[in-house]
């Protein structure tokens, strides 16, 4: 059951207040294929690198069932480049650089190969290139998610909303769900942006867990409480691809499969900030995977009599 995945393969320098990386690899798409991968093969990555993008990342990927062929190599120009420093609540962080290097040139093409693939995940990029991905596919996917940020609220609303109405699943954190609907509360945030088009909207609250919204239901996804949260970066798109991971590999589009698709991309994110960049994805196995999802279980099971 193919998954396509689109988005940034890029290079990130991250200070944290546990440490700082200088250059590590990063990228939505990274992120969305390390967690899916666990779930569902082939993966199929849409995305552009540069000359300096490491031959033994991608080797990494494919060994994974990454298959590249989406993805176009620039010989001439260096990868996309971003930079942070995370406050002491780890929820906040400054962007200190971002270079767009060959990502201003990016113009995703769908391979042959990749055509009729029946999930499809839309990392966070332009509006304008989400769109170009989903017209250029031949058969409409089972499912399409979306991800977004305020960054194209601000300066791509329309291109968004057109997009909106072309897809399933929406996620954004709750700042952004309250930019995008007008709305302070969550709840009424949700219907607003139903209405825009997604069935389903899942809004990221961090350390908070996360809710999933679909007509008239809601349900909550707690996040771990963790000693050590090392680097949030990519735990969004980690949680994404564990959730459209286990989605494709049980072929199951149902609120009620969703609960569990969000319990499990709660746990991969969970996995995701104990180190520096996407090291602990490739590090777990599927037993790791189990005990975490274990844990979550107790997290939220209690007996109550009601009298």
């Amino acid at each position: 059951m193919a998954l396509i995945t689109v988005g940034t393969m890029a290079f990130d320098a991250i200070e944290t207040p546990f440490g700082k990386t200088d250059q590590i690899i990063g990228g939505s798409a990274t992120y969305v294929a390390y967690a899916a991968s666990n779930f569902v093969k082939p993966v199929q990555q849409i995305s552009i690198v540069g000359y300096d993008f490491p031959q033994e990342e991608m080797d990494e990927m494919k060994s994974r069932g990454i298959q590249l062929d989406g993805v176009e190599i620039v010989p001439d120009k260096k990868s996309f480049f971003w930079s942070g420093k995370y406050h002491i609540d780890m929820n906040t962080r400054d962007t200190l650089v971002t270079d767009l290097n060959v990502l201003a040139d990016f113009n995703p093409v769908v391979p042959d190969a990749f055509q009729g693939a029946d999930f499809l995940m839309l990392g966070n990029l332009m509006p304008k290139l989400q769109m170009s991905v989903i017209n250029q596919l031949k058969t409409k996917p089972k499912l399409i998610v979306m991800d977004t940020m305020n960054f194209w609220m601000d300066t791509a609303m329309d291109d968004l909303k057109a997009v909106l109405k072309k897809v399933d699943v929406l996620l954004v954190n709750d700042g952004e769900a309250r930019q995008l609907s007008g709305e302070l509360s969550l709840v009424k945030a949700a219907r607003t942006i139903m209405q825009m088009g997604p069935r389903f909207l899942i809004i990221k609250k961090g350390e908070h867990g996360a809710l999933l919204f679909h007509e008239n239901h809601v349900f909550f996804a707690p996040a771990l409480p963790l000693e050590e949260v090392f680097d949030p970066t990519g735990a969004g798109d980690t949680f994404a691809g564990g959730f459209i991971g286990h989605l494709a590999k049980t072929e199951d589009i149902s609120f009620e499969n969703m609960k569990t698709a969000i319990i499990i991309g709660s746990a991969m994110a969970s996995f995701c900030v104990e180190k520096f960049g996407p090291e602990r994805l490739k590090e777990i196995t599927k037993a790791d995977i189990d005990n975490r999802l274990a844990e979550f279980v107790q997290l939220v099971n209690f007996d109550i009599d009601l009298v």
